[in-house]
């Protein structure tokens, strides 16, 4: 599979922040240009500069919330990135509240770029500030009519925008939206973190299950071997033949020692591969990977499945850590000729080359299917959107399991 320093997040996760920041940006989109098109529509009617340089600051303004929405991301919680994004979201739509107090035709129009600004911001801020900044931004959306009435002796009619009970709808729906999107975002992100944690817990949990084992095996020799040295030492003066024999006893101690490592050690290695293919299933399954396994004949030589059984493992690890594939496919097949294996993914990285650079982990079972006299290859398809893995064993006559 292609190698990759960097763990990119699962398909399924950069999907939702996909959607999750098209729909926040759309709702602004829409609500923006449903104000734009009102005030063309006073301006055509008034031909008033004011009413051209309100339509100018509502785009500018528009534009600071859009782009504001990317903070939305990574910046929760932690306040406006710089004052200079403050100022460029908050000035143009408070100028246009300003501007629109003595613009009667505008009607509410004039508040809806501050509101939406206040939208924008708020789920910047920790929680309790966030409800503060929204409540805030209500009140003083809601103070423009009553102020342009009261004191300026503007007064405010519906009637005068076409659309403003879907601009009222869609504005008081704006905050609601784009904190639920973001709750969303938030489990997703969640769940993938112990989708993550999960995966290392295991590793560490085998880690430990086989330092529990050999803790077993060498603290009892060891233990034996310090006792047989001491009770020699202290004998040898007194009666060396008995030292003698405590030295022998020591010495095979020890050799069994080591070969109870050995085997210890081969049995954790030891790579049986149907295991490893259902293994693999289950895991790319989990994942969220439609996993296709079709099993012919397995290889007869036993050398033979160990090598595939080391690419099945290493393919599956490098797929959950360097693609974001939803389709995989394992064909394996043996003859009285060759042994083959297929292994493919869809989803590729842009950024991953082809095996002309492979990683330290394909390089290695290339040096043991050789060791075999196979062959393994390692490739986009004609495509370039799926990777393929193939590896070719053949016979070795006159060897068996």
């Amino acid at each position: 599979m292609p190698a990759s320093t960097a763990l990119a997040p699962v398909r399924g996760v950069r999907a939702t922040w996909n959607y999750t920041l098209g729909s926040i940006v759309f709702f602004y989109v829409v609500l923006n240009a449903v104000v734009v098109l009102n005030l063309l529509a006073v301006l055509a009617l008034s031909r008033s500069p004011v009413d051209a340089l309100l339509i100018a600051l509502t785009l500018v303004a528009a534009a600071a919330q859009i782009r504001g929405c990317w903070f939305l991301r990574t910046g929760r919680g932690e306040g406006i990135p710089n004052a200079v994004w403050l100022i460029t979201l908050v000035a143009p739509a408070a100028a246009v509240w300003a501007i629109g107090l003595f613009r009667p035709e505008v009607g509410f129009l004039a508040a809806v770029p501050l509101w939406m600004a206040a939208c924008v911001i708020a789920p910047l801020f920790p929680r309790r500030q966030r409800w503060s900044l929204l409540a805030g931004g209500l009140a003083v959306s809601i103070a423009h009519p009553v102020l342009a009435a009261a004191i300026f002796g503007n007064p405010v009619s519906a009637e005068s925008t076409a659309d403003a009970w879907l601009v009222l709808f869609y504005g008081l729906l704006l905050p609601l939206m784009v904190l639920s999107g973001l709750w969303w975002w938030d489990i997703v992100v969640t769940l993938d973190r112990l989708r993550s944690s999960t995966a290392e817990l295991a590793v560490a949990e085998e880690r430990l299950r086989f330092a529990s084992d050999l803790h077993d095996i060498q603290g009892h020799h060891l233990q034996v071997i310090a006792l047989k040295s001491e009770l020699a030492e202290r004998m040898l003066a007194i009666d060396p033949e008995a030292a003698r024999e405590h030295i022998h006893e020591t010495r095979m101690i020890a050799k069994q020692a080591m070969e109870e490592t050995r085997s210890l050690v081969a049995g954790y290695r030891e790579v049986e591969l149907g295991d490893e293919l259902e293994n693999a299933r289950e895991v790319l399954t989990a994942a969220g990977a439609a996993c296709e396994l079709v099993v012919g004949e397995m290889p007869a030589h036993a050398d033979a499945r160990r090598v595939l059984g080391l690419v099945v493992r290493e393919a599956t690890t490098n797929i959950l850590r360097h693609s974001e594939a939803t389709q995989v496919s394992f064909h394996l097949d043996s003859t009285d000729a060759e042994s083959t294996l297929s292994i493919s993914n869809d989803a590729v990285q842009t950024n991953v080359s082809s095996s002309s650079t492979p990683g330290s982990g394909l390089a290695g079972l290339r040096g043991r299917v050789a060791a075999l006299d196979g062959e393994l290859v390692a490739a986009l398809d004609s495509s370039g959107e799926r990777f393929e893995l193939s590896v070719r064993i053949p016979a070795r006559e006159g060897v068996k399991a």
